[in-house]
């Protein structure tokens, strides 16, 4: 009896071996300064995210494509559950070297939502918080739990958004009371994203 290798069982691993080298290659993890991104072993990032400095993503969060966080003056932190879609930028703020003042973190709570493209910087998503695609939430802003920023708002530094209210404009305002449908549609969201993230997880994994 002739032995015979099994080629297709071994190209199959060489070529595992090499999405899991490209992915790592594609995503950006990068320490600062001494602090290194932690990121819980369920979260999902996609493969050409950039994540720097002192981040932390929470259980089964999820980080999208082509996403930034750079938390090279302050904390960046993603809330168990939340998700942060495609394109999104989040940043930090603090004194520039040599000089005093403020950190200014940025804080997401546990099930928010932040739509695509939308921009972060020194402020606060309490749980529930829903950012629309394509929003600015500014220095020491806060989304209130169960609030709601429209696509395309910029909610200025120092305003609150409070919990049950949709805000929109440029600047953001006050326009009414989330009705029923829209407070179950945010736990809905959240829902959808974890079902996403496990679906491009098996697919990037070739499965």
């Amino acid at each position: 009896m002739i032995f015979r290798p099994n080629r297709r069982g071994r190209h199959a691993r060489l070529s595992q071996r090499r999405r899991a080298v490209q992915e790592q290659a594609m995503k950006s993890i990068v320490s600062y300064r001494g602090r290194t991104p932690r990121i819980d072993p369920t979260a999902f990032v996609a493969p050409n995210a950039t994540i720097i400095g002192d981040v932390e993503i929470g259980p089964h969060a999820s980080v999208w494509y082509n996403c930034v966080l750079r938390a090279d003056l302050g904390r960046i932190v993603i809330g168990a559950r939340s998700n942060v879609q495609d394109g999104t930028v989040i940043h930090t703020e603090g004194p520039r070297d040599g000089h005093e003042g403020d950190v200014l973190d940025t804080v997401i709570g546990a099930d928010a939502l932040i739509g695509h493209m939308a921009v972060l910087h020194g402020c606060t998503i309490e749980d529930h918080g829903f950012v629309g695609m394509g929003a600015i939430v500014m220095d020491r802003a806060r989304v209130c739990s169960g609030g709601m920023l429209g696509a395309g708002a910029m909610l200025t530094p120092g305003k609150v958004l409070p919990g049950g209210e949709l805000w929109a404009g440029r600047p953001a305002r006050p326009m009414r009371q989330l009705r029923a449908d829209e407070r179950a549609g945010l736990g809905e969201g959240v829902e959808h994203y974890l079902e996403l993230a496990i679906h491009h997880r098996h697919a990037l994994a070739g499965k």
